[in-house]
């Protein structure tokens, strides 16, 4: 589950977020990626594409 905080955090400022870690520009993508979508979504839809972003690049 993705902290409902730190999502609204990322969505409202992700490149401040994302300093925070030490990401791969693979891994800083497909985070940006899943951001951008987020414009269009509901809150609960934003935390589970974002879930499903993350957990398919770290599972590889």
């Amino acid at each position: 589950m993705i902290d409902k905080e730190f999502l609204a955090e990322l969505v409202r400022d992700p490149d401040v977020v994302l300093a925070r870690y030490e990401l791969e520009a693979e891994e800083r993508s497909a985070v940006m990626k899943a951001v951008a979508r987020t414009g269009r979504t509901t809150e609960a839809e934003r935390a589970r594409a974002l879930q499903a972003v993350m957990m398919k690049r770290w599972a590889t």
